[in-house]
């Protein structure tokens, strides 16, 4: 049975969601705050969560970014806030959708089943820390200025835009990672804008000719023939 975790601090919101996707035969465990949801992604360890953003221990977007470093799950942002500089910002941290208050339950069930069918079952929990902005060892010719969104190439600035940044980001950020088209859309736009397969082809072409000594045999940025893309750091 696909367990869910719902962060959400409304009684009235918590209890009506639980009872839905119950009902739909999901295990659902509610935690109230941050900090119970910190804890019931150890013990409980879901296949997906529901964050809610408005939450009275935590501010939702650090929250989204601490559970994006424990777990692999699927992260389906719950919000009164509709502002698309939100929604850009909880996908940049690692949230796989958002969804604005008032939604449809019938729309959830959608998503979650859609985000679902990408996402292999299994153990979400990451076993060994993962990379992070911090920590994580860059290869020695291309480096990621997270606090000014800057891509340096053996030593030189090159100029990308939002969404050639954003999907160097999430191949960069997990080196031999695949990754599909459909998670790369997510991670950039969510499902509400336009943008389709092509899309991201012509950014990773254009990624390609920015980063790459030959783009036309590209040692960074890899295809997966029939699914997505990879980041691999070359060995020296």
């Amino acid at each position: 049975m696909t367990k869910i975790l719902l962060i959400e601090d409304d009684d009235i919101v918590g209890e009506m969601l639980c009872m839905y996707l119950s009902e739909e035969a999901f295990d659902v465990k509610r935690a109230i705050d941050g900090q119970e949801g910190l804890s019931d992604i150890h013990q409980f360890n879901p296949d997906l969560i529901l964050l809610d953003l408005v939450l009275p221990d935590a501010e939702g977007m650090v929250l989204c970014s601490q559970i994006r470093l424990l777990t692999q799950a699927p992260i389906i942002i719950t919000s009164s806030k509709n502002s698309v500089s939100d929604r850009i910002q909880a996908l940049t941290l690692g949230a796989d959708d958002y969804m604005c208050k008032p939604f449809s339950m019938q729309e959830l069930k959608a998503r979650i089943y859609a985000i679902l069918r990408r996402v292999p079952q299994g153990s979400a929990l990451y076993s060994e820390p993962i990379p992070t902005p911090e920590t994580l060892e860059p290869s020695s010719d291309i480096r990621l200025d997270y606090d000014q969104r800057r891509l340096v190439v053996r030593g030189e600035s090159v100029d990308v835009t939002f969404s050639e940044f954003e999907i160097m980001r999430l191949l960069y950020q997990s080196p031999g990672r695949v990754y599909s088209r459909d998670e790369i859309i997510n991670a950039v736009r969510g499902f509400d804008s336009y943008v389709n397969y092509r899309a991201i082809d012509v950014h990773i072409t254009n990624l390609r000719k920015k980063i790459e000594t030959n783009p036309k045999d590209p040692q960074h940025i890899k295809t997966v023939w029939g699914f997505g893309y990879k980041y691999i750091v070359p060995s020296t």
